[in-house]
């Protein structure tokens, strides 16, 4: 998922070597047929790697795609990481198409690509005093065979970014057909009641994010209950807390929602001040395993 704040595009790598252009015939460019994964980089090398690659693998799984090196994929990220902080987006698809059709060809060879762009401008100001955020009017398809995965059809987000209804909204709110709520555009959302953490379950659709799960971690390292379930507008209406996740900014505290205000509170800020030291250290090297 992106932090929505708009950055350079800086180099750019198709299969490991420098250039921009893809074939005409690529099936990530005809059906979306292909998996991504946006990375924030520091000095020190991709964070949530090992994290970000297992993801990837268990979405290639899903697919079908044809095997990926996850030790060279591993290598080439930390290659285009070096240097400042950056943001990479590393996009997998299943290759180039042999025959025209949906149907894959059976000899399909996994197409890389990845982008370096600048780091987007820093907003410290919304981690502490939150932001506003919408209730999109578009809804979530439920498909339960690409549900978590973070796939290159995000056709839905596009229309409910472009429908954002006013430059101070940060962000809005998703629902599925049903009726249920799953995400943001771009990011994971969470809810506080009666001191619980809860989070939607994304068996139906939307994307299983990496800040997502390192925080649900981070809650039960700390005891935290934390639920994953079923949630609809009525979980909103009762929250007494409310954040957003998303790989880049870590957790950002929703201070008004749909017109009604929210408090800062303290689970959310335990949770930002748990999640601080992960988001500033310097990522270990080595394998990605």
């Amino acid at each position: 998922m992106s932090a929505g704040a708009a950055s350079r595009l800086e180099a750019a790598w198709v299969d490991g070597e420098p250039q921009s252009t893809v074939s005409v015939l690529e099936r990530g460019l005809h059906y979306g047929d292909g998996l991504f994964e946006t990375i924030a980089c520091l000095p020190g090398g991709p964070r949530f790697l090992e994290r970000h690659l297992r993801r990837l693998q268990g979405g290639c799984e899903r697919l079908g795609f044809p095997p990926v090196d996850l030790e060279q994929i591993a290598h080439e990220l930390r290659s285009a990481a070096a240097g400042d902080r950056a943001v990479l987006k590393l996009l997998v698809t299943r290759g180039v198409a042999r025959a025209r059709g949906y149907g894959p060809g059976g000899t399909d060879v996994a197409t890389r690509v990845t982008l370096r762009y600048g780091w987007p401008e820093d907003d410290a100001e919304r981690a502490q005093r939150g932001v506003r955020v919408g209730i999109s009017d578009v809804c979530l398809g439920e498909n339960p065979a690409l549900a978590g995965l973070k796939h290159c059809n995000r056709l839905e987000q596009v229309l409910a970014r472009r429908a954002l209804s006013g430059p101070d909204l940060a962000e809005a709110l998703m629902f599925s057909s049903s009726g249920l709520l799953i995400s943001g555009t771009m990011s994971n959302v969470f809810l506080i009641r009666d001191e619980r953490l809860l989070t939607p379950r994304l068996d139906r659709c939307g994307v299983a994010g990496i800040m997502r799960e390192v925080v649900l971690s981070l809650a039960a390292a700390d005891g935290i209950q934390a639920v994953e379930a079923s949630l609809g507008a009525g979980d909103l209406d009762a929250a007494q807390e409310l954040f957003l996740t998303n790989a880049l900014w870590g957790i950002r505290p929703v201070r008004e929602l749909a017109g009604r205000a929210l408090p800062l509170g303290p689970l959310t800020r335990t949770l930002q001040g748990r999640l601080a030291p992960l988001l500033a250290a310097a990522p270990p090297t080595g394998t990605h395993a």
